[in-house]
């Protein structure tokens, strides 16, 4: 039975190795949950940069610009990191380049150690994420994009849940997995009660965000496609190619 590991933070990367392995990046809150909307909007791709300086330069070649940090959209910039922001009908076809605090972070850096595959996870598509994984059939890796390299409670809570879903398939391969699973299950009826505790959806209270975004990022199953790094851009293949997940 091939194994499933967590890793609960990009600090900890160094210490495994992702080659040739299924990769799901996870940012609950908010970068994978926002870029699994935008695609649901019509989104035609997305480019995942390191920097706002960096993400700045695709504005002359008819990106929309999007940049957050810190919980805060860059000014200047088209877009921040609101999933609510990208529900606009005006996306439909757009391409986006995207940078995050966390979250396109990971992307980079899971990227740059050759991984088989990256998948976008977020709650609100984890059933097509467990299918697309399943029929990989790779070993696979559990990316916790956490907060400046530390842990967070939203990402590892997901991870959990995804391992629930493929707990048929994929053995616990570690004490990471084994603790991200653990907090799944003593969670799993209360979510957004455990959520709303975290660092982060408390960072949203502070500066008075006016959307629910915790809410609506903890919605399960609402989207049945799953996106995935394909060269340097993040793709829907799955609704491109006419085949879900």
């Amino acid at each position: 039975m091939k194994k499933v590991e967590v890793i609960h933070t990009p600090a900890l990367l160094p210490l495994y190795d992702l080659k040739d392995k299924t990769v799901v990046v996870i940012d609950i809150l908010r970068a994978t949950s926002t870029m699994c909307v935008a695609f649901n909007t019509g989104v035609n791709k997305i480019l995942p940069v390191a920097s706002p300086d960096e993400c700045r330069m695709f504005k002359d070649f008819d990106f929309i610009i999007s940049a957050e940090r810190n919980a805060v959209k860059v000014s200047g910039f088209d877009m921040g990191n609101s999933p609510f922001e990208y529900e606009n009908p005006f996306l439909a076809g757009k391409n986006i380049a995207f940078t995050t605090t966390n979250g396109t972070k990971a992307i980079k850096m899971a990227k740059a150690m050759q991984p088989h595959k990256i998948l976008i996870g977020s709650f609100l598509n984890i059933s097509a994420v467990a299918k697309r994984i399943i029929a990989l059939d790779k070993e696979v890796v559990l990316l916790c994009s956490g907060w400046k390299d530390k842990y967070n409670i939203e990402d590892t809570v997901y991870a959990g849940a995804l391992i629930h879903q493929l707990s048929e398939y994929f053995e616990v391969a570690d004490d990471a997995a084994f603790s991200a699973y653990s907090l799944y299950r003593q969670y799993q009826h209360s979510l957004e009660d455990l959520v709303r505790q975290s660092s982060h959806a408390k960072r949203f209270t502070l500066l008075n965000v006016q959307t629910d975004d915790v809410h609506f990022c903890l919605q399960q199953d609402i989207y049945d496609f799953v996106p995935e790094m394909d060269g340097e851009f993040i793709l829907n293949k799955s609704l491109a190619s006419g085949i879900r997940a």
